[in-house]
């Protein structure tokens, strides 16, 4: 297994950027798409890192990513938002829906957001933190493609449809609560990282193409992940599924493609959710921030090194590697390389 190659921050996104200007996308597009890919990498989700920036020129040069789409907005109520991304990039896409709950939350108390025709978001969670940050509670959901078997049979029938969610708890130091989490006990990306770096998945993760238990990563890409969770995960994944396409008017199941692929439209849909306490009559956030102080310094228990709160891990995880720089898997650096070449960015100018 190749050790990680540690790239500054700023490099990792200066990359990426040049890449997707070369294509097209204006600067503020290009630097919204190129900073969820970093965030994959500095909260250690490879499979939402650089590693999808080969589909992403891919699905551009296919005229499946418009790269300088403008998202049309329509406020079909005071409060629910229907967002046509017209085949641009996921990451600006919602940024723009967010800035437009966040002006409207403050007035209707809840806001929503649905978006279709936009590509993948990648991570949730920092489009929940932007909510929370504002103080107010954000929720995000999403689908993808069928990759994820349902209870009680063996082929993948649901995507692994995360659903995340921001709650600002008043304390600076700690920030808020943040859950980013896939129904799937994997995501597909992980899959095809740990199979390129040849590294065994989890026990109970995925099984093969007869439905088979496996930790082999090669094997089950023509397998399916399993729900976490077993029957109460795949529960979650279909009501989420289809909380998601009913709001959006978003394909279901084996429909749903165009975030892994370089061959077919994007048809999954997304729903971001505000809700702004202050209209609740229920600001106080005091409670809570003693309730966390108290979770947080209980006497670990035996083989546990203490309690953590939802998001804790990952801004450790993204703090430190801002400081030692963003891991990355040799191969995906060298490939982002190969790719800026690829378009045109002279090797001087590549990092």
């Amino acid at each position: 297994m190749a050790e990680q190659h540690r790239v500054p921050a700023d490099e990792h996104r200066r990359l990426t950027v040049a890449v997707l200007e070369r294509l097209g996308t204006p600067p503020v597009a290009a630097r919204a798409q190129a900073d969820m890919l970093l965030e994959g990498d500095l909260r250690g989700h490879a499979s939402h890192g650089l590693r999808r920036l080969d589909v992403l020129v891919g699905r551009v040069r296919a005229g499946l990513i418009a790269p300088a789409a403008d998202p049309v907005l329509t406020w079909r109520t005071p409060s629910v938002l229907v967002v046509e991304g017209r085949r641009g990039f996921g990451p600006p896409t919602a940024h723009r829906a967010v800035d437009a709950l966040l002006d409207r939350v403050v007035e209707t108390g809840v806001a929503v957001a649905a978006i279709r025709d936009a590509g993948h978001l990648g991570m949730l969670a920092p489009y929940v933190e932007r909510m929370a940050e504002r103080g107010v509670l954000g929720l995000a959901t999403t689908t993808s493609e069928a990759l994820v078997h349902p209870w009680g049979a063996a082929p993948a029938m649901l995507g692994t449809n995360p659903l995340a969610a921001a709650i600002p708890t008043g304390d600076n130091g700690s920030g808020p609560i943040v859950l980013d989490m896939a129904t799937g006990q994997v995501s597909r990306g992980k899959v095809l990282d740990h199979a390129a770096r040849g590294v065994a998945l989890p026990e109970g993760a995925v099984v093969d193409a007869e439905g088979r238990p496996t930790t082999d990563a090669a094997a089950a890409l023509n397998g399916a992940i399993s729900p976490f969770g077993g029957p109460k995960g795949y529960a979650l994944s279909l009501v989420l599924e289809a909380l998601v396409a009913t709001l959006t008017g978003t394909a279901l199941g084996r429909d749903v493609r165009g975030t892994l692929d370089t061959t077919d439209p994007c048809t999954k849909g997304d729903v971001l959710i505000a809700l702004d306490p202050v209209a609740f009559g229920a600001g106080d956030r005091a409670p809570l921030q003693a309730f966390l102080t108290e979770l947080r310094g209980l006497p670990p228990a035996p083989g546990h090194a203490g309690v953590t709160v939802p998001g804790d891990r990952a801004q450790a995880t993204r703090r430190r590697n801002l400081d030692e720089g963003v891991p990355v898997d040799p191969g995906t650096w060298q490939r982002a390389r190969e790719i800026a070449g690829e378009v045109g960015i002279p090797p001087a100018a590549v990092p």
